[in-house]
């Protein structure tokens, strides 16, 4: 039988059933808190007692959680799981409730380092074969090693916060000389982002690396395409990537989706003994893309599923930590975009349009090849279970104008 809670809307059509307890950091007007997503309701951590050290919640971030370690984690959602669901509880947690509707989100942990992958095999296929044919389209060293470059950690938002349109260098193929303006082709990227929860001094195995993984956000690595084509060579993405990278406000533990567990792609080759994974590295969530233009209903133009990764997080994670570099504490790894067979299982609107040569269709006779200003895109997943689904809530941002060029910036 499936395991239900007293609160009500917990039991029914909801990214957070009792299964899922994620994490987040809310603000209801008494500034913000750590909190637990149950239905529709949130979990004030500073107000209920579950016989833990309130120094754990005392921050609005998860990381001294995070520290704690593994069996505090085990321990912490057990307790939870036993009071949401456990009536006899209802009378003494009820009031430390507090309805998500209203509220404000912020980032659920303070985020250390960021570091984005490039982890999917039919996304860095599309984008090989857009730029340099089928034949050259993954590098040599693709299907050896994780590919991933440093990212900015200032640059991560929560859901909902605006994205101003980047400036940048631009250089068309017809262009003499590069100008300095708005990015005209400017992207999003489906990927899962792995939240680091231990730290690490030297290398880790792939299932020490499983081990330290806290949990999983969505993540949206806005992308500004004819920046990027301008400035990534030779030494990769840069300002292109710096804009803003959107996570969902709640972080879904490891363990909650240890039931969604799934099977890696096939190995093209063979990996080398400090990246082998045993057993099922991935998970079977299923994800999606839409986009809402200025004053029009949402239109979802992808769906794909994480299991169509090719290296899982715990791989990633590993082999960041090869070289002895240290991992810290809420470290954000992105997966890299999460790209199916189809076109219309593409986590991009490059490859989604082709580059720019076929648009995508978003109703009411309108198309996209890049995103306009003023739309609104939104990541969304779910793993489905026996009677009930395990979210992240959705993760958003809207577009606005770039800021405008002062005179000194001009030509």
């Amino acid at each position: 039988m499936t395991l239900a809670s007293w609160v009500e809307s917990a039991n029914g059509d909801t990214d957070f059933p009792v299964q899922n307890l994620p994490y987040g950091v809310f603000d209801a007007g008494l500034g913000p808190r750590c909190g637990v997503a149950i239905g529709d309701q949130i979990l004030d951590m500073t107000e209920v007692e579950l016989g833990f050290e309130p120094e754990l919640f005392s921050e609005p971030a998860w990381n001294r959680v995070m520290e704690a370690g593994p069996a505090l984690w085990a321990d912490l959602r057990a307790k939870l799981t036993e009071v949401l669901s456990d009536e006899s509880y209802r009378e003494r947690v009820a009031p430390c409730l507090v309805p998500q509707q209203g509220v404000k989100m912020h980032l659920p942990f303070r985020v250390a380092e960021y570091t984005d992958f490039y982890a999917g095999k039919h996304h860095a296929t599309n984008v090989g074969t857009m730029f340099r044919g089928a034949e050259n389209a993954l590098p040599p060293n693709w299907l050896s090693i994780p590919i991933g470059y440093n990212g900015r950690a200032s640059s991560v938002v929560v859901s909902g916060t605006p994205v101003h349109r980047p400036l940048g260098q631009l250089k068309g193929p017809d262009d003499d000389l590069p100008r300095f303006g708005p990015s005209q082709r400017f992207d999003i990227e489906l990927e899962m982002g792995a939240v680091v929860g231990q730290p690490s001094s030297g290398l880790v195995s792939v299932a020490q690396a499983e081990e330290m993984i806290f949990g999983y956000v969505l993540l949206n690595d806005w992308s500004a395409r004819d920046i990027q084509s301008w400035e990534y060579q030779p030494l990769g993405p840069f300002q292109a990537k710096a804009t803003a990278t959107t996570i969902s406000p709640w972080i879904v533990t490891a363990a909650a989706l240890e039931p969604f567990r799934a099977e890696a792609p096939p190995r093209e080759r063979p990996v080398l003994p400090y990246l082998r994974q045993e057993g099922p590295g991935l998970y079977d969530i299923a994800l999606e893309v839409a986009i809402a233009s200025a004053g029009r209903d949402e239109t979802v133009i992808a769906r794909t599923n994480m299991r169509e990764l090719y290296w899982s997080a715990a791989q990633q994670l590993a082999h960041h930590a090869s070289s002895g570099c240290p991992m810290r504490v809420g470290d954000l790894l992105g997966s890299g975009t999460i790209s199916g067979p189809t076109r219309d299982s593409r986590g991009s609107l490059l490859e989604l349009s082709w580059g720019g040569k076929e648009p995508v269709e978003i109703g009411g006779g309108q198309s996209r090849s890049f995103i306009e200003d003023n739309d609104t895109l939104i990541l969304r997943g779910q793993a489905q279970g026996d009677g009930y689904w395990v979210g992240f809530g959705p993760c958003t941002g809207t577009v606005l104008p770039a800021a405008p060029l002062p005179d000194w910036a001009k030509e």
